[in-house]
């Protein structure tokens, strides 16, 4: 088996400016500050009424009734949210970097030790908008929102449930069913629970990577830091508040790195990424070499 080495990537605020959600509302004609507004008072009202609420499926949710008959999202569905997703728009550098990062699979180096490359993507946001955008060619595997179809009496489809869903705690349960191969190796009975021996396992922790942009992604950070991985935490140019806020993950050991959401050649981000992934390709090299660089070497002669 190859040893794989995996740069895992949030995606909103990460990877694109702002939320993915932004071509519905400019679709609908929908004020995108209205909708985050009721949608957490919302939540607060229910809070106060004593429910445990999950954000993450909360909006969800807010989604779903809104696409239904006579509501502002009305028609809203899997299709459409796979078109919307070709209008995202990526930080400078991005698609790049990802092609960048697959191009490494070419160099003679590391094909001769059977080392892969590989980007993964795991958000809170919708699923399709991922598949649907210029960057998923790129990516080996998403984990995202995905919610179900159904046909109206007036022969429309809407969105209808939801099927599947994350929010920043289960973030962490993507990472195993990285490490573990889960949905990957062709042809393996396996889930995430699956008993495992650590050394036998696709991706090992130590060589995973993990990119996001805050706060909301620490349990994530903190499992890839416990393992031996590594870590960057991304702010927008010129945005103190966020950069304040991945200089205190920083400081609190949270994040190994922070740097500039631009993927540019030359730039922060891209010369700490490609360093981590050029190291922890090296080390992978000499361990498969030291079985026969530590021998004890041919006996010489006595004199």
């Amino acid at each position: 088996m190859s040893d794989v080495i995996a740069t895992v990537w949030d995606f909103d605020k990460t990877l694109i400016p702002g939320y993915m959600q932004a071509p519905i509302f400019e679709r609908f004609k929908f004020d995108g500050k209205q909708f985050w507004s009721e949608n957490n008072a919302e939540i607060k009202n229910y809070e106060k009424q004593g429910l445990t609420i999950n954000h993450d499926t909360y909006y969800l949710n807010k989604f779903i009734r809104m696409s239904q008959p006579g509501q502002p999202f009305d028609g809203l569905n899997n299709a459409l949210l796979k078109e919307l997703g070709k209008q995202l728009q990526f930080y400078e550098g991005t698609l790049d970097l990802f092609k960048k990062v697959c191009s490494y699979n070419d160099k003679e180096r590391y094909k001769e030790f059977g080392i892969r490359f590989e980007n993964y993507i795991v958000s809170t946001g919708f699923k399709r908008m991922i598949e649907g955008s210029e960057i998923a060619c790129f990516v080996k595997k998403i984990w995202g929102a995905e919610l179900i179809d159904s046909k109206g009496a007036d022969g429309k489809t809407r969105l209808a449930e939801v099927a599947y869903s994350l929010d920043n705690t289960t973030k962490t349960r993507a990472l195993f069913e990285i490490n573990k191969g889960v949905g990957i190796i062709e042809g393996a009975n396996i889930d995430v629970n699956s008993k495992i021996p650590l050394e036998k396992r696709r991706v090992q922790f130590c060589n995973m990577i993990y990119v996001a942009d805050g706060p909301s992604d620490v349990p994530a950070f903190s499992v890839i830091n416990q393992k031996r991985g590594s870590t960057l935490a991304v702010y927008p140019k010129g945005d103190m508040k966020a950069f304040r806020q991945v200089d205190r993950l920083r400081k609190d050991g949270r994040v190994q790195m922070i740097a500039e959401a631009d993927y540019q050649e030359g730039s922060g981000a891209n010369l700490w990424l490609t360093t981590q992934l050029e190291e922890q390709a090296d080390a992978i090299i000499k361990q498969k070499r030291s079985p026969y660089e530590q021998g004890p070497g041919t006996p010489g002669h006595l004199i």
